[in-house]
């Protein structure tokens, strides 16, 4: 298999072709640097970025030095130079805001918007403004719901997400891989091929989290960010972008929950509200409550857990949706599932005159096992 290592399981990923008269399948190999369950946070950035951050480094030292420390003096890393570069790295045919605003129109007096804008946010004059409602079609059939912000909305929100990505990549573990720099869904699903080829895994818990970005609580949002974050202007401008809410048909209505689909800093937030929710506290259940192997790979709000025992998975699962309900989220009931699914469950569902081992879906792929012990990901 190319170099792989040898083992009694190869896991190999098809992506279904997007368009008719295309190969049917694409082979993805899992990555020679994706090793175990616990990958360490890769944040090698582009020379362009390097370049221009350099003043993030001292935040990003502190950070990883110093894992309980508030920092209370951020907002001025926002600076001109810091929003002209959020400017160039958004997309420059992004859809307009509810101000009609767009890349081009902006660059027309660039310099002068930029110092206006800076002028504004350090002097707490800035105003978000709603985000214009699109929705999309989901594969099901329904429509998802997103929510374009206005374009100074866009380049503020980028560029304070720099600065707290600083502070973050330091804290977010190694299972967690969406929205994050350097990391892809590739990479998520190298990790869970690695995780269930080479630990004893044998039940698998599918768990979806029910409308997880309409649901996040503002308020328990800026407490999980008040853990590392103590400058309040910085938090105000959290507030502000939270609270815009959202114009659709020419009406406004006010958001209390969520965090809108779409919005530049919503990525890094729900990972956020997730790194407090689930992933510190499923890290410490591995370590203290688990009787046997545990894996966990989260891609935002798309999570895979795999157990070498049932008794834990069945306890974990309980345990996880009191988790979610303490902090204003719920596992669907009708998706989210606990399967047989490993090295030895195709064996013993036919000691037990079952059929083959179910399936589950991750990053909309379809993860499958055959009597080969082949796990195949369509």
């Amino acid at each position: 298999m190319h170099g792989r290592e040898k083992s009694d399981f190869a896991i190999v990923a098809m992506k279904p072709a997007n368009k008719a008269g295309q190969p049917a399948a694409e082979w993805v190999e899992r990555r020679a640097e994706t090793e175990g369950n616990m990958v360490e946070p890769r944040t090698r950035r582009t020379p362009s970025r390097e370049s221009g951050c350099q003043w993030l480094d001292r935040v990003r030292q502190a950070a990883r030095a110093r894992k309980k420390e508030r920092f209370t003096a951020l907002l001025h890393h926002v600076n001109v130079d810091l929003l002209k570069d959020a400017y160039s790295w958004l997309k420059r045919n992004a859809v307009p805001g509810v101000d009609g605003v767009t890349w081009q129109d902006y660059a027309q007096d660039l310099e002068a918007n930029i110092v206006d804008l800076h002028a504004r946010i350090h002097r707490g004059a800035y105003r978000a403004l709603p985000s214009r409602r699109k929705y999309i079609a989901k594969p099901d059939g329904r429509q998802r719901p997103l929510g374009i912000a206005a374009w100074e909305d866009k380049i503020a929100q980028r560029a304070l997400v720099e600065v707290l990505n600083a502070i973050y990549e330091e804290d977010f573990l190694g299972f967690s891989y969406g929205y994050r720099p350097e990391r892809s869904q590739h990479d998520a699903l190298d990790a869970l091929a690695a995780a269930i080829t080479r630990t004893k895994v044998n039940w698998i818990l599918d768990a979806d989290v029910r409308s997880f970005f309409d649901s996040v609580s503002h308020d328990w949002l800026i407490r999980f960010v008040e853990h590392r974050i103590g400058d309040p202007r910085v938090i105000r401008l959290l507030r502000k972008w939270l609270k815009a809410g959202v114009m659709e048909d020419g009406a406004i209505t006010s958001t209390e929950a969520g965090t809108p689909q779409g919005a530049v800093a919503s990525p890094l937030l729900a990972n956020v509200y997730l790194h407090y929710v689930f992933d510190l506290w499923a890290e410490r259940w591995r370590q203290h409550h688990a009787h046997g192997s545990v894996i966990f790979v989260r891609y935002a709000d798309d999570i895979v857990c795999g157990f070498e025992h049932e008794a834990d998975a069945q306890r974990f699962c309980v345990e996880l949706q009191q988790r979610m309900e303490k902090f204003a989220l719920s596992l669907h009931p009708d998706k989210t599932r606990l399967i047989e699914f490993g090295r030895h469950a195709a064996r013993r569902r036919d000691e037990r005159g079952l059929g083959k081992p179910e399936t589950f879906n991750f990053l909309g792929f379809s993860v499958l096992q055959q009597r080969s012990r082949r796990f195949v990901m369509n």
